[in-house]
């Protein structure tokens, strides 16, 4: 919560009249990968796949969050993060279907401790997370299906609240 604040005070981050919340609930944890339910505003949206959840917090420093970090294989800490929608990924930004879905400008978590370039985007397996948070439909064990479709819709929600001049915010549980 202390990231979140110091990241909004420092970038006078304009007060909105509304808040859009999104909450995941991380509910299996598996040895190589999580997978939670995804709530917009306390009503569930879709499944999530991360990578394993290894008991990190943003209540821990940094420190202690890159000791038990391993690369490209860790969930994000818990914690409540500012989603940013106006940065291009360097990774996805070009490719045919984040350019036309959202100009390549990939919900982005703010602050994040120990961490760079956390998205949401789509993915099907553990190996498309690289620390991120896929969106879809766990319909398969350890696996998302209909990712695309999940995040265009999860994309329209996120851009329309933008639009509104609207403060977005996950809460990781």
């Amino acid at each position: 919560m202390a990231i979140f604040r110091s990241f909004c005070n420092a970038h006078t981050i304009k007060e909105s009249k509304m808040k859009l919340q999104l909450t995941l609930t991380r509910r299996y944890k598996c040895s190589d990968y999580t997978i939670g339910h995804l709530y917009v505003d306390g009503k569930y949206f879709c499944d999530t796949l991360e990578d394993a959840d290894r008991g990190l917090a943003d209540t821990m420093s940094e420190v202690e969050i890159k000791a038990k970090k391993l690369k490209s294989i860790t969930a994000i800490p818990t914690g409540v993060y500012y989603i940013n929608m106006g940065t291009k990924s360097a990774k996805f930004g070009d490719k045919p279907f984040y350019r036309q879905t959202c100009g390549g400008k990939l919900p982005r978590l703010v602050g994040v401790k120990g961490f760079d370039g956390i998205l949401i985007h789509c993915g099907n397996t553990a190996k498309d997370t690289d620390g991120c948070i896929l969106v879809g439909e766990n319909k398969v064990k350890g696996q998302l299906i209909n990712s695309r479709e999940t995040f265009q819709r999860l994309y329209a929600v996120l851009k329309d609240a933008a639009k509104r001049g609207d403060t977005i915010t996950i809460t990781i549980v």
